[in-house]
């Protein structure tokens, strides 16, 4: 079982020269700006209120850091699916991306989060597509788990796969941040992509 002994949001980094300069793992945290992906960090940390729900969805435009146990980076990137955001940012945010994934050394995989209940969107496709593209370990998390009838889970998870056409070397998660389901899984899996030992 993971112990979160410190858990600490370090800095926002809207271009490369303020990432961090240690040299811990990082997995990356990707999904739709109504996902959950706020309840899942502050769920697998431990810590109620440590990733803030933005007021203004998809705004945000930097690259959010946290510490884990000194041990790895969670790196939190803007939800997608919001067209508020004007072209000039999106472009921006979208060279930020491109040279974090192809430049970043210490990126060691991706979790990607999508909506238990709902088909994924177009934009999950082309995040997961864009990932493998380069050859990047991908976990998927299912979120809002105990929103579904149990009859449902199979079935979902089925049209996720499916949809995402999910490699066989990802992994499926399913996840509830109210039933606190699915964290163990969770971090064994990163551990395994950090290469770090499970305890």
């Amino acid at each position: 079982m993971v112990k979160i002994t410190k858990s600490e949001y370090i800095l926002s980094a809207a271009w490369k020269s303020q990432w961090p300069a240690d040299s811990f793992p990082e997995i990356c945290l990707a999904g739709r700006s109504n996902v959950g992906k706020s309840s899942f960090i502050n769920t697998m940390l431990g810590r109620n209120g440590l990733a803030k729900v933005s007021s203004t969805p998809g705004k945000t435009r930097t690259l959010n850091f946290y510490n884990v146990n000194d041990a790895l980076y969670f790196v939190d990137v803007p939800g997608y699916g919001y067209a508020k955001v004007n072209d000039r940012m999106t472009k921006q945010f979208g060279k930020t991306m491109d040279e974090y994934i192809t430049q970043r050394k210490t990126l060691k995989g991706f979790i990607l989060l999508v909506d238990y209940r709902h088909k994924p969107t177009k934009d999950d496709v082309l995040m997961y597509q864009f990932i493998k593209h380069h050859d990047i370990p991908v976990i998927v998390v299912a979120t809002k788990e105990d929103k579904l009838k149990r009859n449902d889970l199979k079935k979902n998870e089925k049209l996720i796969r499916d949809t995402l056409q999910l490699q066989h070397e990802d992994q499926f998660v399913r996840f509830s941040s109210l039933k606190k389901k699915g964290i163990e899984e969770t971090w064994h899996h990163i551990y395994e992509l950090c290469d770090i030992d499970f305890e």
